[in-house]
């Protein structure tokens, strides 16, 4: 039965998870921690956190920088990257403008040209990323990497980080991330308890903080929802298709598509992407001789498509496809994104064989230029699992 549903996050920022997250940092700020942004999820948000600093999920989902970016930035560049430049030159991204240092990351070629465009605008690290990750040699690469990061905080701070230090973040992280779990988890329920909008306005301060620092926040997140559950409130009617979202990292306009695919009377129940809850999943070794190779270790599972081969995500897609039982699979790919629209062939062919399920690929930007044609195509898709029901 679906009923007017209290909001999870009833305080002035709800619906409004980037104020939260500027709030947050600028309390941190307050009390005298520095800021690091960082684009990627491979950045080791431990590290930074272990110099008592906070990380910053730079801006990079507005169609309204692109023109600007467009004026140094080839138009047939991934929109993801031409909106992150696109915001430096104007000024307006506020976690750039509060960030002391930056970390970038050599996931695709387009990245990694735009760093060299902002490298005079702050100090800035960029990773080398080993991206044969069943290589012997990758762990070892990636772990002075690390280490090398480690280096470039501590003579840009004046600081220096311990591996105690270190390894205590690692367990913040692997606490935090169990409480995010327990929160995706009630979207698993028939119908599904909270919304895709919910879990977005969660992730991202979620994403900067520690598990301590959000602790209260997130029972009492627990408790409404278990008062949902006890009520039969849910997130939509009981024969809603539920759909599972892969591909791109996804948010402010790109989320375009979250919302047709709900108008269209579909229910969003998992989110598998890095601004989604790829960034939570999984665990860190604790109590090892060595926290940084553990966190190498770590970061070099995220199954991402610049990885080759990444075999692991669709052991991931298995797990999150027999935990939340949706009922089609989308997948969003960002237009001039070739590794993730490449891979797409494989994961459509995986979805549909290994799991006998509806598989539909999205190639979109941030315009809402193609709004009508995904809807269209959205609704198809799901009239079909109707119909087939």
């Amino acid at each position: 039965m679906e009923r007017r549903i209290e909001p999870l996050l009833n305080d002035e920022y709800t619906g409004l998870p980037t104020k939260r997250a500027i709030a947050y940092l600028q309390s941190k700020r307050e009390k005298g921690s520095r800021i690091v942004g960082a684009y990627c999820g491979y950045a080791p948000l431990e590290i930074i956190r272990a110099m008592n600093a906070a990380p910053a999920v730079l801006c990079a989902y507005a169609h309204s920088t692109i023109e600007t970016a467009e004026t140094v930035l080839p138009s047939n560049l991934c929109p993801l990257i031409k909106s992150s430049y696109g915001f430096i030159l104007k000024d307006t991204c506020p976690f750039f403008s509060i960030s002391d240092a930056v970390v970038g990351e050599t996931t695709c070629d387009g990245k990694k040209k735009m760093f060299e465009l902002i490298s005079g605008d702050k100090p800035l690290f960029v990773m080398d990323l080993p991206q044969l990750p069943d290589e012997r040699e990758a762990e070892q690469n990636w772990t002075v990497m690390l280490r090398k990061f480690i280096s470039f905080l501590e003579k840009t701070f004046g600081t220096k980080i311990e591996d105690d230090a270190i390894e205590a973040e690692i367990k913040e992280t692997n606490r935090k991330n169990v409480m995010m779990d327990e929160v995706f988890s009630y979207a698993r329920h028939h119908p599904p308890l909270i919304s895709w909008e919910e879990a977005y306005d969660l992730i991202l301060l979620a994403q900067l903080a520690r598990a301590s620092e959000i602790e209260e926040l997130v029972n009492a997140i627990l408790a409404k929802l278990e008062e949902r559950k006890g009520k039969g409130i849910s997130h939509g009617p009981e024969d809603a298709p539920r759909v599972l979202v892969t591909g791109c990292p996804v948010g402010g306009d790109s989320t375009k598509v979250f919302r047709i695919i709900e108008e269209a009377g579909g229910r969003i129940v998992a989110l598998d992407a890095c601004s989604g809850m790829k960034c939570f999943s999984g665990r860190i070794e604790e109590d090892t001789d060595d926290p940084v190779a553990a966190l190498s270790r770590k970061y070099l599972k995220i199954p991402c498509s610049c990885m080759t081969p990444n075999s692991g995500r669709l052991t991931a897609m298995d797990g999150l496809i027999e935990g939340f039982r949706p009922d089609a699979v989308i997948e969003v790919v960002l237009h001039a994104c070739h590794t993730y629209n490449i891979e797409s062939h494989k994961i459509g062919q995986y979805v549909r064989s290994r799991h006998g399920l509806p598989y539909l690929k999205i190639v979109t930007d941030y315009s809402t230029g193609d709004v009508e044609q995904i809807r269209t195509r959205t609704e198809a898709l799901l009239e079909s699992i109707r119909q087939s029901a």
